[in-house]
C-alpha cells in the first residue's frame, strides 16, 4: 500500500513534464521581437519625391509643368530599378514638346541636389512640325523626332560638332535612335537671333539640338548614363510606355474623385 501512492506521485510528475509551458512563460524579448516582425515597413512613393524635387527647383526662366516632370521622374525612377541606370544616377533631363520651340523648353536638374542646372532653347525635327512639334517617328529618313525615355552615352565631334550619342529605351517609339544618329548636338539655329528672323526656331533632322554655347556644358553634364525624356501628350505613347507604369492607381483615384464631385453637383 505504501508504494501505492509512490507510484502515483511518479506518474503526476511524468506525465505533466509534457505539458506546454503557460503563455506567463513567454518572455518580453520573444513578444517584441514579434511586433517588429509584423510591423509594416514605410514605404516611399515616386510622386512623393517628385513633388519634394519639384518644389525646391527654382524656375528663373520657364517653369517646367509639373505633371510632365511628374511623369519624367517616374520613368527615371523605373529605370533605376530596372537596372538600366545605377540607383545613385541623380540627373534627369527634361524636354516638353508640347511647347512652342520658341520657349526654352530643356531644363536639366540634378535630383539629388533638387536643383534647375540649365534651361535652353532645344530643337525638334524638320518633319515633326514648324514652331510646334506635331508629328513623331521612330524611322529612318523621317527627320522627325522621337518620344520617350533615353540614356546618354559617350561623346564625339562629328559634322555637327561636339554631340551626345542617345540610346532610345521605349521600343517602337525612339529605340532606332543610335541607327537613325540621333544625338544631341549643338547649332547656330537654336537661337534668340534665328527665332526673331524667321518668327520660330530652327530645326534639325530629328535631334534635340541645342544652342551652339550651351552645347559643350550641357553635354558634359549630362554624358554618360543618365536620363533624357522627350514628353508629348500623345496618349499611345503615355498608355503603352513601361517606364510610365506605376501611376495607375493614383490616377484611378483622381478620375473616382472627380466623378464623384460631378455626381454631387
Amino acid at each position: 500500500m505504501k508504494k501505492f501512492p509512490l507510484l502515483l506521485g511518479l506518474f503526476y510528475l511524468i506525465t505533466t513534464s509534457f505539458f506546454p509551458a503557460s503563455s506567463e512563460n513567454i518572455s518580453p524579448s520573444s513578444v517584441t521581437i514579434k511586433e517588429i516582425e509584423l510591423s509594416p515597413k514605410k514605404n516611399f512613393s515616386p510622386v512623393n519625391d517628385a513633388e519634394e524635387v519639384y518644389k525646391n527647383l527654382q524656375f528663373e526662366g520657364e517653369t517646367l509643368n509639373f505633371e510632365v516632370f511628374e511623369k519624367a521622374f517616374l520613368g527615371f525612377q523605373n529605370l533605376k530599378k530596372s537596372g538600366k541606370l545605377e540607383l545613385t544616377a541623380h540627373l534627369l533631363s527634361v524636354c516638353d514638346f508640347s511647347l512652342s520651340s520658341n520657349r526654352k523648353r530643356l531644363w536639366v536638374i540634378d535630383t539629388g541636389e533638387k536643383k534647375l542646372l540649365f534651361n535652353s532653347l532645344v530643337a525638334h525635327g524638320k518633319g515633326t512640325g514648324e514652331e510646334f512639334a506635331m508629328n513623331f517617328s521612330n524611322t529612318e529618313d523621317s527627320h522627325q523626332s522621337s518620344l520617350g525615355f533615353y540614356i546618354t552615352e559617350q561623346t564625339y565631334t562629328g559634322d555637327n560638332g561636339y554631340s551626345l550619342r542617345l540610346f532610345g529605351m521605349d521600343k517602337g517609339y525612339n529605340d532606332a535612335a543610335l541607327e537613325r544618329c540621333i544625338v544631341m548636338h549643338g547649332a547656330n539655329y537654336v537661337s534668340e537671333d534665328f527665332i526673331k528672323a524667321e518668327k520660330r526656331l530652327g530645326r534639325s533632322w530629328g535631334c534635340p539640338a541645342i544652342p551652339r554655347e550651351l552645347a559643350q556644358p550641357i553635354i558634359n553634364t549630362i554624358k554618360n548614363k543618365t536620363c533624357l525624356f522627350i514628353y508629348y501628350p500623345d496618349q499611345n505613347y503615355l498608355s503603352s510606355s513601361q517606364w510610365l507604369k506605376g501611376n495607375e492607381q493614383k490616377d484611378q483615384i483622381l478620375n473616382d474623385v472627380s466623378n464623384q464631385k460631378m455626381a454631387t453637383n
